[in-house]
């Protein structure tokens, strides 16, 4: 029974992982599905404050992550200017205006909601190991590709409340951009810092230990979708909501993807980037960091019942850039493999 159990399990493993699925997004799936099945230990009433811990937790990530920031390769990073000049206006820009435009196709309570998560994900800073990932199997510009994620998560701090200051002060939701800022940096870049300054004596410790932080940093994360979620559930708030509803929005997922994945395209070809650095500039300006998604919605929402649906957005489209990013990073890692080959043939 129980080799059958483990067979069954290892069949769907690697179903999924050619999908693109892997085992943390199939965790984070069975953490909505628990929080729907058993909401109570997420909400306000329970004894265990779920909440609190993720908040400890996400201060420990960004301390960890500081920690494998190297001061020499950021240094390094910063001579390909219009590379990540690039990046970050597609990342910052292009991303929340294309959003802003659909704006007036969402009427209704909770399609503004719907609307407000999607523009959230909008504003959000790229992400990191999987946007370096999808670089160095596409062959792009690795050096380039590690600065960019790493200065877009820090830039995301003042980035991304500045965004959600400017329509959540027009909606019914109570927002204040100082102190957001200001708990911001106490949680995130304070850690960050600390983790650089102490890089040169743990970062070696930090980088032999990286798949334990990682899995440490995935539970975090786990721990907020979770309780968001239960607090949705709790409320009722999906009740509105139709496997309709979810399938357009993974359909609008895909469009904005291929449309600044496109536009990328258009834009590193216009400023005549090198092959490496198109290659970067399509990775990491496309994504978005489901990271920075949890924590940034924390602190914004971190008392709103309506977290759970801001929060739903990013997942989906972060279950998608990894799969559509995988299939593209693998067939431009064949054409480079191809160009390597008639080049020594020559």
């Amino acid at each position: 029974m129980k080799n059958t159990f483990l067979g069954v399990s290892q069949r769907v493993l690697s179903v999924a992982a050619k999908a693109g699925l892997d085992g943390f997004l199939l965790a984070l799936l069975g953490m909505i599905g628990l929080a729907y099945l058993w909401p109570y230990p997420g909400t306000e009433q329970s004894p265990v404050p779920l909440a609190d811990i993720a908040t400890y937790g996400v201060s420990l990530i960004f301390f960890f992550y500081g920690l494998r920031l190297s001061p020499e390769k950021l240094r390094a990073g910063l001579s390909n200017w219009r590379l990540h000049t690039l990046v970050h206006l597609a990342t910052f820009v292009l991303f929340p205006v294309l959003v802003l435009l659909i704006r007036p196709f969402f009427r209704g309570a909770d399609n503004e909601v719907l609307w407000l998560g999607i523009f959230f994900l909008a504003a959000l800073p790229s992400t990191v190991s999987s946007s370096v990932v999808m670089v160095s199997m596409a062959g792009g510009n690795i050096p380039a590709a590690i600065f960019n994620a790493s200065i877009s998560s820090l830039l995301g701090v003042f980035i991304t409340p500045v965004w959600m200051g400017l329509v959540l002060d027009k909606s019914s939701t109570s927002f204040e951009l100082g102190p957001v800022i200001i708990k911001l940096t106490i949680q995130v870049l304070v850690p960050v810092f600390l983790g650089i300054l102490l890089h040169r004596r743990w970062g070696t410790w930090a980088e032999r230990h990286k798949h334990t932080l990682r899995a440490f940093d995935q539970t975090t994360i786990l721990l907020i979708i979770y309780t968001s979620f239960c607090e949705s559930f709790d409320e009722g708030l999906f009740a509105s909501f139709s496997w309709g509803h979810l399938g357009t929005l993974a359909v609008g997922m895909v469009v904005l993807f291929y449309l600044i994945y496109g536009l990328m395209i258009l834009g590193s070809r216009w400023l005549g980037f090198r092959r490496e650095d198109r290659i970067t500039a399509v990775f990491c300006g496309s994504k978005k960091s489901m990271v920075q998604g949890a924590v940034m919605a924390k602190v914004l929402f971190g008392g709103s019942a309506e977290a759970g649906i801001i929060l739903l957005p990013i997942m989906l489209y972060h279950a998608l850039q990894l799969i559509m990013a995988s299939m593209l990073a693998q067939r431009m890692a064949r054409e480079t493999a191809r160009r390597l080959a008639s080049e020594s043939t020559r």
